[in-house]
């Protein structure tokens, strides 16, 4: 018996490193002015650049329910074991997708919400799949993921509101106001629940919390695992961050580009620092 390992493509994972794990990545899909993309076939750079053409705000959707059972039914027999994991279902109608598929499946599929996405989302399932490797029981391998959630935090920060206003989204966000197009602003995602932490004009905004994170990372006591750093055409202040964060933990902290769902959302000059504790 074997235990697969599927997630969804609002995952930020470097390439190489779910070949590797065996990870399935089932694609969300983005609409632009009428025509339909896959995730799988849009860079974010050619995404972001479809974007800034479009007259509209571009539309994400979930995978399919049938394409989540042609998925599980192909990937794994009747004796073996699926593990699903995807982002919150707070942001996304994917987990319920993927229930959904695994029950026309006629295959035992687990589904998981993993209550974050992007390298949050990452944390568990390569855990899950190196796991799965090793050769650890499905139960076993649920613990150690309901652990990696319960301790990791997701922070993201937003130089422009104008794609969550745009896509209805910036009433989730605990405090924010469709009046502040022009700030900076930060929040956390926890409890599945988009909060607002910092808002402020310029990007000393993000540096004074940045430092803020330092002061309280270097006084928590907490060991942490692992940080991970994704942006949106935010190279320089996702380099000034590893800069900052590195010192706290022993793996080289990984900045990567987000994915076109997330993008489509955040919009440009965004990043999100999710670290991963012990």
């Amino acid at each position: 018996m074997a235990i697969k390992i599927v997630t969804d493509s609002s995952i930020t994972i470097e390439p190489e490193l779910a070949d590797s794990l065996g990870i399935t990545i089932v694609p969300l899909s983005v609409t632009i002015d009428g025509v339909l993309y896959s995730d799988a076939d849009l860079s974010l750079s050619t995404f972001m650049e479809k974007m800034a053409a479009s007259k509209n705000l571009p539309k994400t959707s979930q995978p399919p329910v049938g394409v989540f059972a042609e998925v599980f039914e192909n990937l794994a027999g009747e004796e073996d074991e699926i593990i699903s994991i995807h982002l919150t279902e707070s942001l996304s109608g994917t987990v319920e997708a993927a229930r959904q598929g695994g029950l026309l499946s006629g295959r035992n599929v687990t589904v998981v919400d993993s209550d974050f996405t992007d390298q949050a989302q990452k944390f568990q399932v390569v855990e899950a799949a190196r796991l799965a490797k090793l050769g650890l029981s499905k139960d076993e391998i649920l613990e150690k993921i309901d652990h990696i959630r319960r301790n990791t935090e997701l922070y993201i920060g937003f130089s422009t509101l104008e794609n969550l206003v745009k896509g209805g989204r910036v009433s989730r966000m605990t405090g924010l106001f469709g009046s502040l197009l022009n700030v900076k602003v930060i929040g956390t995602l926890k409890n599945r629940e988009l909060s607002t932490l910092e808002r402020g004009r310029g990007t000393k905004t993000f540096t004074k919390w940045l430092n803020e994170m330092a002061n309280t990372l270097s006084t928590s006591g907490r060991k942490i695992k692992e940080i991970g750093i994704s942006h949106v055409e935010g190279l320089d202040f996702a380099q000034k961050a590893k800069d900052v964060l590195q010192k706290f933990v022993e793996k080289p902290i990984a900045i990567l580009d987000t994915n076109t769902t997330i993008a489509t959302h955040t919009g440009p000059g965004a990043w999100a620092i999710m670290i991963d504790y012990e």
